[in-house]
């Protein structure tokens, strides 16, 4: 009987996400060589829709349910979570200041463990040198710290928000200290292992069956992205994008974190950014979660707290800007048609 109840229940939350549509609209996409990559659907903590598009039209290449996506920057939401139960666990404050661990940091006396999280630390981008990406090719963390250092702070912490790759990668160190072990571990250990996550890894033990990236230009051809290892705990971790749904909603469950560990993980409404979580509002639906991308590869991952609703984007091949795919993605969920977006 409660297999029926729970056939029927899929079932009507299917219909609820209009897959139908979905599927018509990533047809269109998959057919008009627009973009490659996957998304899933979660509703009252389940998944009700999962659908791969594109990867047909790559060059050859081995692939299956299980392979990967980077998912650059959302591992910055792990990042969080995990400095999150280090502060549940009476192991970490967010009053703790960044001179606890880097006395040599910029501003280090001034910068606190809530400052780097909630990127109003005033640090920058180690990523980006002389406006361009520079972290193609593996560079060493001394060399990574030394591009920290040089670009100093923008203005006094707590005064501003705005975005730190720099804060992050300083956060990933900070847990590493505390666990006495490498940030893949602590993901494993703390994250993949409790959540039952069998693709979900952050760098270097994510080689094997993740996607490369690729950029259309009559066809899809491989570029270069950048080296992961040089943005581990900022924007390494790879995944499916089932895996990132179960990832966000443990946390919205409380299966990883207290109530008010997600409260000041949670931007107030209209700010933004929280501490560890971004704003996605689309008209009168906020949705939180985070997002993140590289050269070529870009991921989404999105919760709404009123309906229970998350939806996961990853793609390896973009031509139909992200932020506009994830707003027909949404559309689509909650009835609406939709037209093909505009090729970049």
């Amino acid at each position: 009987m409660s297999m029926l109840a729970h056939g029927a229940n899929a079932a009507a939350s299917a219909a609820w996400v209009n897959a139908g549509t979905l599927d018509d609209f990533l047809d269109q996409v998959e057919k008009n060589n627009a973009g490659v990559g996957s998304v899933s659907v979660f509703r009252n903590g389940q998944e009700v829709y999962n659908r791969s598009f594109g990867q047909k039209n790559l060059p050859p290449v081995a692939h299956d349910g299980s392979t990967r996506y980077q998912i650059a920057s959302v591992t910055k939401m792990v990042t969080a979570i995990l400095a999150f139960k280090l502060i549940e666990e009476g192991r970490l404050s967010l009053d703790d200041h960044l001179s606890d661990f880097f006395p040599d940091m910029p501003s280090a006396p001034q910068i606190t463990i809530g400052h780097l999280l909630a990127h109003s630390s005033g640090l920058g981008n180690f990523a980006i040198q002389d406006g361009a990406v520079w972290v193609v090719d593996e560079v060493s963390q001394a060399r990574i710290l030394d591009e920290v250092r040089r670009q100093g702070t923008a203005f006094a912490p707590g005064t501003r928000v705005a975005y730190s790759n720099s804060a992050y990668l300083l956060l990933r160190m900070i847990l590493e200290q505390r666990h006495g072990t490498d940030y893949q571990h602590i993901v494993e250990q703390q994250i993949a292992q409790p959540l039952a996550l069998q693709h979900f890894a952050a760098a270097p033990s994510h080689d094997a069956n993740t996607f490369k990236s690729y950029a259309y230009a009559g066809q899809w051809n491989e570029i270069k992205d950048i080296a992961y290892t040089n943005v581990i705990g900022v924007g390494d971790i790879a995944s499916t994008t089932r895996e990132l749904n179960v990832l966000i909603n443990a946390l919205f469950h409380y299966r990883l974190l207290r109530g008010e560990s997600l409260d000041q993980m949670t931007p107030a409404v209209g700010a933004g950014w929280g501490k560890g979580l971004a704003e996605f509002p689309f008209g009168e639906r906020r949705f939180l979660g985070h997002g993140g991308d590289v050269l070529g590869s870009h991921s989404r991952v999105i919760y709404n707290p009123a309906d229970d609703v998350s939806i996961a984007y990853s793609t390896n091949g973009e031509r139909i800007p992200t932020a506009d795919f994830l707003r027909t993605l949404v559309g689509i969920v909650y009835g609406s048609g939709f037209t093909l977006p505009a090729l970049k």
